[in-house]
């Protein structure tokens, strides 16, 4: 659940006042921060994508279809999964589940109905669905990247109390909370400010947890933009380096977060749960590839492309 609504009535001891939310008020329509974020990466994550399909064979016209009906299709999913995980919120108030402006959408949920809706969508267009894959995975990295700034500007999916806490109080006062994030690790003071937060222990800054995971998708998507062009990797490596880069960062910043999602009372968190199967898949995808399916190398796609 967004915390944004509680944040507003929160003081800054320096007089700050959070950035809003809100890109654009017309009246009638207004549009967010977060959505805004969101499409944006999902554009950047497009142009990139028809850029690299033309290299792999694959026409932008089906790059282009291929998002218009797949997008819609995650987004309903990945707010599906979140709402599922939190249902005692939502069962009381339905119209909230239509609220995505406040947040609570599901990478997660997002990711698996996208591969899914890829499959079908591929079949039915009579696509290599592993270059589909390929064209997918550098493009959920940077939209997730992206979107990440969105939770930035709700003030939601951050960590705990800079310092932690002890006994229930603060180990850190608010200066030094600030002078940890701006001065140890550099983080620009826009940032810092906007994660003095009223959050569920109280007014403190929080961790970013949102710039961290923005941060490692990037360099994950750097990653891949460079491993694509070696020799040794084979086509749909890439989406089987995605699960696992991914993965394996989001199972500890989620760690780090105050709003995971949790499996029942079981006291697991979904996310971690799902990153350790998603490590799994993209180890045994890559595997598959190399000493199973024998896939074409990458490289050698792009060379038979390019004659």
């Amino acid at each position: 659940m967004t915390i944004f609504t509680q944040l507003l009535t929160a003081a800054h001891e320096g007089g700050y006042e959070p950035f809003s939310n809100v890109l654009i008020d017309l009246g009638p329509i207004t549009i967010y921060k977060y959505s805004f974020m969101i499409l944006l990466g999902v554009l950047v994550a497009l142009y990139l994508g028809i850029r690299e399909g033309k290299k792999l064979g694959i026409e932008p016209d089906y790059i282009i279809d291929g998002l218009i009906i797949i997008l819609p299709l995650s987004i309903i999913g990945a707010r599906l999964y979140y709402v599922i995980f939190q249902w005692d919120y939502y069962k009381n108030d339905l119209m909230r589940i239509l609220q995505i402006q406040e947040g609570g959408l599901a990478i997660h949920g997002g990711f698996i109905v996208a591969v899914l809706a890829s499959f079908i969508y591929a079949k039915k267009r009579g696509l290599d669905i592993f270059r589909i894959l390929d064209l997918l995975a550098p493009g959920f990295l940077i939209a997730q990247a992206f979107g990440r700034w969105g939770n930035f500007f709700n003030q939601e999916a951050h960590g705990g109390v800079v310092g932690g806490l002890e006994s229930g109080v603060e180990a850190l006062s608010h200066s030094e909370q600030f002078a940890w994030l701006h001065e140890t690790l550099r983080i620009p003071e826009f940032i810092v400010n906007m994660m003095y937060i009223n959050g569920p222990d109280g007014l403190n800054y929080y961790h970013p947890t949102f710039l961290y995971e923005s941060l490692w998708n990037v360099a994950g998507f750097v990653l891949i933009l460079v491993l694509r062009r070696t020799k040794f990797v084979r086509s749909g490596d890439m989406i089987g380096v995605y699960l696992i880069w991914y993965s394996v960062g989001r199972f500890f910043i989620e760690a780090m977060r105050t709003d995971a999602l949790f499996i029942g009372d079981t006291g697991l968190r979904a996310a971690q749960v799902i990153s350790i199967l998603m490590v799994l898949l993209g180890t045994a995808v890559i595997a598959l590839n190399h000493f199973v399916l024998r896939r074409k190398h990458y490289a050698k796609i792009l060379e038979e492309n390019a004659l």
